[in-house]
């Protein structure tokens, strides 16, 4: 049976594992639905009472701690998912309410969800039509 390994690739996989400051970090997905953007970080194996979300001058930080669940004094024979902080840290726009997060974690997932402010929604403009002083009316329809 051969084998084939690429030493970089497990190097490359190893640094995106990490951020700037050298805290191991989570895959995350963030989307908008409607007037909220939701972000999702893969947190399995964490235990709910260790999870930390902060939100200061814009940044949405989070930190929680995976432990190990193998029995004390147990020799690992292949071991993958250290005990590790994992953290990650995110810039929150200006259009967005800091004030209404709010964070649930279910099977191993962190939601946060964000809604935008009052006055970056999206609203429809009413265009009145113009009366008077020899200006015509808006019309829908050419004649």
């Amino acid at each position: 049976m051969l084998l084939r390994t690429d030493p970089f690739r497990d190097l490359q996989a190893m640094a995106r594992a990490f951020d700037a400051a050298g805290t191991p970090t989570t895959a995350m997905d963030a989307y908008r639905h409607g007037d909220v953007v939701t972000v999702d970080l893969d947190l399995p194996g964490v235990d709910p009472d260790s999870i930390d979300v902060q939100v200061e001058r814009g940044e949405l930080r989070i930190q929680a701690t995976r432990r190990t669940t193998a029995p004390e004094g147990a020799r690992f024979l292949v071991r993958e998912r250290p005990e590790a902080t994992l953290g990650r840290r995110i810039v929150l726009g200006d259009a967005l309410d800091v004030e209404a997060v709010d964070a649930e974690y279910h099977d191993g997932v962190l939601s946060i969800r964000v809604p935008l402010r009052e006055a970056a929604k999206t609203r429809r403009i009413d265009v009145r039509k113009a009366v008077g002083s020899g200006a015509k009316a808006i019309s829908g329809s050419s004649a």
